[in-house]
């Protein structure tokens, strides 16, 4: 059972972010037969509104709303929904400014444009939860911009003032006349927009804040969604890559007499990802794929294996890495510390695991390039599939479909799959689908990195903490991305390898963060929640470790370190009040608490669980989150049960290994995702706040681990140092 509460109300909630700093403009333009089109611009600080004439049947790639003479009004999504509800937030928000019928609003994705790029970081993508605190004054100044025109539209034609007409449900009124929006399009395109638009004040929305059903849900239940697996071009051809066993291994030769003649293959070719099989069908192309016989040259890393590095790491722990953050003199406080304790705390590759494996569809011609695909990346994605077809960008469209999940696997910094995709188009002759199948989604590479965390700290002789050092040693995510040079800036780490723990919140007087970047042939990259995916796993551990040290409870602990931290404070007490911290529970059971920050909004869960015969189980998770002015509660709580549910998987159940070059895990039997059987019950409760956006898409992750890993300790007195969980290895 899940159930979602906020406070002083049932409900259940969304992707809320935060306020915006660049927040500039809006371009109004119109375009369509039979419609009014608007849309907007960022221009830096300048503020300009401009109209356009009528275009006919083009299209206007600035535009974010289409209004129809039918009374259908369109919202342009330039994030992709990937499950995290973008094609109804979004809609939300300018849906409200414009008081339009909501039972008349549709969505779009947008198509690939630099006037759809992110406007914090440059380039259409979708990613670290950002989607909803990034488009907040977007798409309301967009609505707000669409509704002006419509009502001085509908003033002009009664030879009123617009000040004395209203706007509702999508129609203007004035008095006891009424015009709806489909029939002021075409007048409304006929006028300049105003140079500045009234945002509503928050008190007036009638939308936002609403716990509204999904957009997307019904598309997804019938089945006329399109994921990027589901894209069927006449003459499609299907592929399947036959990839290197051992990262940085590359093909020698290979032998494919007998999988030409197995049925419906078409051609089989080399390209850089390995040898691809292209037939009729995948399932025609991944069997004749199984029957090559390929020869690999295995390259540096095929003596790589895990148990080796993270020996490595521990050595390389033991010395002074480059700093990230100095208060006071942790080493001196430590040693005259009443009583000291020191702990590693070790985390494994991860995949991330998408429900839909990945596909690219390519249908590449002599003088154009159009891409299906799940995308995060679009910018980036259609620039790589230009470079491979030896193409000018703006010949080559990339049509975003539904992700079948992503979190971060569909922004991959190179395209991988679709770069391996347009490859493979080139030498089809035909339009051509990539399928990676289960085994290729898990082993093809780029996954979360491991880390290895050593913590030590003091407390006084009154139990107050004193002194708190990190070392962490682990893969850079950002090096050799587009985000590279914004986010080190030069620095000798990655700033996203210690998040979580680079602005550690409790006040202890003596703080050292180091970070030792290590060069490791593995691919890896962002997973949802980033670097506080195993940052907040050692950090609150570790203060529930000092808690015990100090012989305090360690809700207690964290409330008298958080007394300046206000909205720590407020989710950690109201985790802990709705899980009755303190009461008794069954004989076997324990409770558990952290609490984090993360993509600007604030976390806490307590994790109710038992062990029987050395297997934990979660019986209960408590959510508490402030993720600031929020769109859509049911949004908000689904995303925070997902979130600890997909942090309570990897506490439990999952790692990748290597031996010798290869890795260990091939499918869900080898890494295991938690089933509806094991899923715990799950409360919501979302602080009502006035602060600005934050993010919701990832916040529900960091807490998941280290909650359930202190409520094991308090059922066994094990400390839990190394995901996924093993009592075996417990301390």
């Amino acid at each position: 059972m899940i159930r979602q509460k906020m406070i002083g109300q049932e409900t259940t909630s969304e992707n809320a972010g935060r306020g915006i700093q660049r927040r500039d403009f809006l371009k109004v333009t119109v375009a369509a037969s039979g419609g009014l089109l608007i849309g907007f611009h960022f221009f830096g600080v300048t503020q300009l509104a401009s109209a356009q004439p009528p275009l006919g049947s083009s299209f206007m790639p600035n535009a974010f709303v289409r209004i129809g003479t039918d009374e259908n009004i369109t919202v342009i999504v330039n994030h992709s929904e990937m499950g995290q509800g973008v094609y109804t937030s979004l809609p939300m928000l300018l849906a409200d400014e414009l008081d339009a019928d909501w039972s008349k609003i549709g969505y779009e994705p947008a198509p690939v444009d630099p006037k759809y790029n992110h406007p914090v970081f440059g380039v259409q993508m979708t990613g670290g939860s950002s989607s909803v605190y990034s488009g907040l004054q977007q798409f309301r100044q967009a609505g707000a911009a669409a509704r002006a025109l419509l009502i001085a539209a509908a003033a002009q034609q009664w030879n009123v003032d617009a000040a004395t007409c209203r706007t509702e449900s999508g129609a203007v009124f004035n008095g006891t006349r009424k015009l709806t929006y489909g029939q002021l399009v075409g007048a409304a395109a006929k006028l300049a927009p105003p140079a500045n638009v009234q945002l509503k004040d928050p008190k007036d929305f009638k939308l936002i804040g609403k716990p509204l059903k999904r957009l997307d849900t019904s598309v997804k239940i019938n089945g006329t969604a399109e994921f990027g697996i589901d894209v069927k071009l006449p003459g499609m051809l299907t592929a399947v890559i036959a990839r290197p066993p051992i990262f940085g291994a590359s093909v020698k030769n290979f032998d494919d007499t007998r999988a030409r003649s197995m049925p419906g293959v078409r051609k089989i070719i080399a390209i850089p990802a390995g040898v691809a099989v292209i037939a009729d069908t995948f399932w025609q192309a991944k069997v004749a794929r199984d029957a090559l016989r390929v020869e690999w040259d295995e390259g540096k890393m095929a003596n790589f294996n895990t148990s080796t590095m993270m020996q490595d790491f521990r050595e390389r722990a033991k010395t002074p890495g480059p700093g990230v953050r100095k208060d006071g003199d942790a080493d001196s406080a430590l040693a005259s510390a009443a009583k000291k304790i020191d702990a590693v705390y070790e985390v494994p590759y991860l995949s991330h695991l998408m429900m839909e494996p990945l596909n690219c569809v390519v249908d590449l011609r002599a003088d154009s390039c159009e891409v299906w695909t799940g995308s995060q990346f679009q910018t980036v994605d259609r620039a790589n599939a230009a470079r491979i077809a030896g193409l000018p960008t703006e010949k080559v469209q990339l049509h975003t479909t539904f992700l079948g999940g992503g979190f971060g696997r569909r922004a991959n910094p190179q395209s991988d799959f679709v770069v391996e995709a347009t490859h493979v188009a080139k030498a089809a002759g035909a339009p051509i689908k990539v399928i990676w199948t289960r085994e290729d989604d898990m082993q093809g590479g780029w996954y979360r990195p491991a880390f290895l965390h050593a913590i030590e700290g003091g407390i006084d002789a009154s139990g107050n903490a004193v002194s708190w050092r990190s070392r962490l040693v682990g893969q850079s995510i950002m090096e050799g991305t587009p985000f590279a040079a914004m986010m080190m800036k030069g620095k000798a780490y990655d700033p996203a390898s210690v998040e979580g723990v680079d602005d550690l919140p409790y006040a202890i007087p003596n703080v050292t963060v180091e970070c030792h970047q290590a060069e490791i042939g593995v691919p890896v990259q962002w997973l949802r929640s980033v670097g506080h995916s195993h940052t907040a796993f050692a950090v609150e551990c570790f203060v529930d470790e000092l808690a015990a040290l100090a012989q305090k409870d360690p809700y207690q602990f964290r409330r008298q370190l958080l007394q300046k931290q206000p909205r720590y404070l407020g989710v950690l007490d109201l985790a802990a009040q709705k899980a009755g911290w303190g009461k008794p529970l069954p004989k076997g059971m324990g409770r558990g608490i952290a609490v984090h920050f993360a993509f600007e909004s604030y976390s806490a869960h307590v994790a109710e669980v038992s062990v029987t015969d050395g297997k934990v189980r979660v019986h209960r998770m408590v959510c508490a989150i402030d993720c600031g002015q929020y769109v859509n509660p049911g949004i908000i709580a689904a995303q925070t049960e997902g979130g600890a549910i997909f942090g309570a998987s990897a506490a439990l159940f999952q790692e990748l290994t290597f031996a010798n070059g290869r890795l260990q895990q091939t499918n869900f039997n080898t890494f295991p995702v938690m089933r509806m059987n094991e899923c715990p019950e799950i409360e919501t409760h979302i602080v009502e706040s006035k602060e600005k956006a934050g993010g919701i898409g990832e916040p529900g992750v960091p807490c998941a681990a280290p909650a359930i890993a202190n409520a094991v300790f308090a059922v066994t007195g094990k400390r839990i140092r190394r995901l996924p969980i093993r009592l075996t290895e417990a301390v």
